[in-house]
């Protein structure tokens, strides 16, 4: 059956009383987005609309009450009709460590939608220039690409055109998280060796682009020096929104700095039990020095006590 085909057979269906007519324009909604993902066939939605009735349910309760659909089947329709998208595990690319992507309703991204409604306050909303955002960690292995990645997809869920750079041009990881192809990225562009071609969809993800480091340079702290960084930054912050790029870590190398000045602006993350604080009052400080707005800071692994 056609999609036109079972549109109108929803159309069709007349549930009398006030919260009926609620009913009906919901199956209308939800049971066409669920028959066009291959979750539902056409005449066990019919199914469900005879039932809602004896059930005093919402249609997906319905379908779900009927052995037709899964929670997650569910979950899934939901993310689609409010606009809302996120994935289903065995069915991406995308690495499970970016939770976000497939877990929109657990504790830890809760977390991190408070954290993107803090930035949106002290940051985002407070310039439309306010654009570009780096995270940076003192050290490596302090959950940084792991904060950026989730990030990037809790703002482009807001509805916002999102941008992750992989501005960590020693040990990128971005390519890996979401599985793209690493031949060109930022190290490309800012050599003039490639052009935004290099800047990757992310499928299931309307408003969420990734632009991986590219070939890891033998010069990475010469190379964003270049004045075609910062040109490739002004160019990419016409198109989207929120731009946040991921760094080296800050205490070995001038890299974070460098990526810093260019977005004004950074939010530093430290390790529970690992980062050091000597290292962490010493990289807020250099950021000070050097006009950087440190947005704010997070601390990942808060053991529960």
């Amino acid at each position: 059956m056609s999609k036109q085909a079972s549109t109108m057979m929803f159309d069709q269906k007349v549930v009398a009383g006030p919260m009926g007519a609620i009913r009906a324009a919901e199956a209308r909604q939800i049971g066409g987005i669920l028959i066009d993902a291959g979750r539902l066939k056409p005449a066990d939605a019919e199914r469900v609309i005879r039932t809602q009735k004896e059930f005093r349910l919402r249609f997906g309760e319905t379908a779900i009450k009927l052995g037709l659909i899964t929670e997650s089947d569910l979950r899934q329709g939901l993310s689609l009709q409010f606009d809302f998208p996120f994935l289903v595990p065995d069915l991406s690319h995308v690495s499970t460590e970016v939770i976000a992507a497939y877990d929109p309703f657990s504790p830890r991204v809760e977390k991190l939608r408070a954290l993107r409604t803090q930035l949106m306050l002290r940051w985002f909303a407070q310039d439309s220039a306010r654009k570009m955002l780096t995270v940076v960690s003192p050290a490596k292995d302090e959950g940084r690409s792991y904060l950026v990645a989730n990030l990037s997809v809790v703002f482009s869920q807001l509805g916002k055109r999102t941008l992750l750079i992989d501005g960590d041009l020693r040990k990128p990881r971005q390519h890996a998280l979401f599985k793209l192809p690493n031949a060109l990225g930022l190290s490309s562009l800012i050599a003039e060796r490639a052009g935004h071609e290099t800047v990757q969809k992310i499928p299931g993800f309307a408003n969420l682009s990734v632009l991986p480091a590219g070939p890891v340079p033998p010069n990475p702290q010469e190379l964003l020096s270049r004045p075609s960084f910062g040109h490739c930054l002004s160019e990419l912050a016409e198109r989207f929104d929120v731009i946040l790029l991921d760094t080296a870590a800050a205490s070995p190398h001038a890299d974070a700095q460098i990526v810093s000045a260019h977005t004004k602006a950074a939010i530093v993350t430290a390790l529970a039990d690992h980062t050091s604080t000597k290292q962490l009052r010493q990289l807020i400080s250099n950021f000070n020095q050097t006009g950087v707005h440190v947005v704010g800071t997070v601390l990942n692994r808060i053991a529960r006590r």
